[in-house]
């Protein structure tokens, strides 16, 4: 079922490894059409881990050394978060550093601004750009869910084509940014319809071990949302790929307390009903990990996104440096092994039941 491409795994022609300050070797891949070569692992400036929004400014400014001291060159970030903070802070520590680093940020038109879609672009992009202490961004990506029958927070494809992507090749224009990405949450046939128009460089999509889907076909009565394959349509479309929820919001850790830094509730996106049910569906693959070398089932997860060849690069938020440390460390032992993602599969199989 979700085996076809991992045979795959260690023929990607657009992988290469970044040296790090200790000597060790951070995987590299290409985002898609954009040319930039990437660390396959992002560091997450979002809520849900919640350094970056509500973090003291000590902690956040170390683990964003410790994201550069290990290879990591692709920060991610957005006006969402904390409400402008988690730029603010990211702003801040990167105007002391000053790193040769990738960075996004994104955009997310309000219900009141889809009359004038222009004009709010280029106020959220001044506004971002003002935080981050930067006179442009790598990629500027829409924050909004799409549907065909959008409710006041949604966007349909055809509004996102006429409205939304001729601003954002605008500000493109203006030297404000490099690349434009969309984050691909709401209904997967309003998604691929966007992916097949070839409008964006890059795109955020939902894919780990609770939801493959977007990796392969999945059983009939699979919980949560069908992506339908997004990963490789991404590809063919010439986008690249960056993999947002690889750990499921913290669900994949198998357990379901919640740092203090960390979202207090976190809604599924694209999975089970609610955290519960997803944390007692990560729990059926402790036997695939007693299985393996991984030290822990977030290990494994962050591994088996890396393992899928048409992933540019996985996100994960974070709310300490420790935990960033422990996810560079999954990366670098590489992808799972055949025999361990098969047993994943087989549990995967069961999620149906």
């Amino acid at each position: 079922m979700l085996l076809r491409w991992r045979n795959r795994s260690r023929e990607r022609e657009t992988c290469h490894h970044q040296a790090n300050n200790n000597g060790e070797s951070m995987e590299t891949r290409i985002l898609g059409r954009t040319g930039l070569q990437v660390s396959l692992l992002t560091f997450g400036c979002g809520a849900v881990g919640g350094l970056m929004p509500k973090g003291e400014p000590a902690d956040q400014r170390r683990a964003v050394e410790l994201a550069l001291e290990l290879g990591v060159n692709f920060f991610d970030t957005a006006p969402l978060y904390g409400n402008g903070r988690s730029e603010t802070n990211l702003g801040r520590i990167l105007a002391d550093l000053r790193p040769d680093i990738v960075l996004g940020t994104k955009v997310r038109i309000a219900p009141d601004q889809k009359k004038n879609v222009s004009r709010a672009v280029t106020a959220s992009i001044e506004d971002s750009l003002q935080r981050l202490q930067q006179d442009h961004v790598d990629i500027l990506q829409l924050h909004n869910p799409i549907a065909e029958n959008p409710g006041d927070g949604d966007l349909s494809p055809e509004q996102v084509l006429q409205d939304v992507v001729p601003a954002l090749e605008r500000i493109k224009r203006d030297g404000k940014t490099r690349f434009i990405g969309m984050t691909a949450i709401g209904e997967t046939a309003a998604l691929h319809k966007l992916v097949d128009a070839k409008a964006f460089d890059t795109g955020q999509i939902v894919y780990n071990m609770l939801n493959p889907s977007a990796g392969g076909p999945i059983g009939r009565g699979f919980p949560g949302q069908d992506y339908a394959g997004l990963l490789a349509k991404a590809k063919a479309a010439g986008m690249g790929s960056i993999v947002i929820r690889s750990v499921a919001g913290g669900a994949l850790s198998g357990r379901e307390e919640r740092h203090p830094l960390g979202m207090p509730v976190v809604a599924p996106i694209g999975s089970g009903a609610d955290y519960a049910a997803d944390v007692a569906r990560a729990c059926e693959l402790v036997p695939a990990m007693y299985n393996s070398d991984c030290a822990s089932l977030v290990e494994m997860a962050i591994r088996y996104v890396g393992s899928h060849p048409d992933v540019s690069t996985l996100q994960v938020g974070i709310a300490t440096a420790g935990q960033f440390q422990k996810a560079a460390e999954a990366i670098n032992k590489g992808a799972l092994p055949e025999n361990i993602l098969a047993q994943i599969c087989n549990a995967q199989s069961g999620f149906a039941a």
